[in-house]
């Protein structure tokens, strides 16, 4: 591994990497002399949560004119946006069954961050009375990428997570609903809820991840092209 990393070295300005495992981006990152994107790992997805806080400011508005909730599985995106809102004034509350929850690492950082921010930041369980006043709902799959032996016990366990649009009624009249994709549809989400619900942004969201991302290079490039 580090042979190879060491050769890529020569051959780029910047690495990316989408992997299982946090301990093994961290290792390519200590052994690289160039900068390393984390484009998804098992802890955390913060590519995806640049473009979400986009998102949310371009159909909301600014840090405290946002309610977000979190409704589903305490996984890599939740980690992510709970950091990433915290840290720019959003409030944001998530919502995971019993038994589900972030690190606590990521809930101090987010702790932190939203105190410094002067944001809300809450974990609850119960989705049906945790929507009030919430003008963004957000949602992720149950079963990532390699947990698909608990697909059984974990599409149990969220039961009464879907969001739909009932669910989505107990928002804000004005609520946007997103959502990373691919959605496993059926289980957090109904048959084409992405493309018909009328406040969807996912593709908007989608789209973000492209901007987003070009933003990042030139940020980390700037003094190198």
């Amino acid at each position: 591994f580090e042979d190879v990393v060491r050769v890529l070295d020569r051959y780029f300005d910047a690495l990316a990497m989408r992997t299982y495992s946090q301990e093994r981006l961290n290792e390519l990152a200590d052994i690289a002399n160039i900068p390393v994107i984390n484009a998804l790992s098992d802890q955390e997805h913060p590519c995806q949560a640049l473009a979400d806080v986009l998102t949310i400011t371009e159909h909301i508005g600014p840090g405290g004119e946002v309610e977000l909730a979190y409704v589903g599985d305490a996984n890599n995106v939740a980690a992510s946006l709970a950091i990433a809102v915290s840290s720019v004034g959003m409030n944001s509350r998530f919502i995971f069954p019993r038994g589900y929850t972030m690190p606590e690492s990521i809930i101090s950082e987010a702790r932190a961050r939203a105190i410094k921010s002067k944001a809300k930041f809450l974990i609850t369980s119960d989705p049906a009375s945790s929507l009030a006043g919430v003008n963004v709902v957000y949602t992720d799959v149950w079963v990532s990428m390699g947990q698909e032996a608990q697909s059984g016990q974990r599409i149990a366990d969220f039961d009464g997570y879907q969001i739909d649009s009932a669910m989505m009624s107990l928002a804000a009249p004005d609520a946007i609903f997103m959502h990373p994709m691919p959605a496993h549809y059926g289980e957090e989400v109904p048959e084409r809820f992405l493309i018909d619900y009328p406040r969807s942004v996912t593709f908007d969201q989608a789209e973000n991840r492209l901007h987003v991302q070009k933003a990042l290079l030139a940020s980390i490039l700037q003094d190198t092209l």
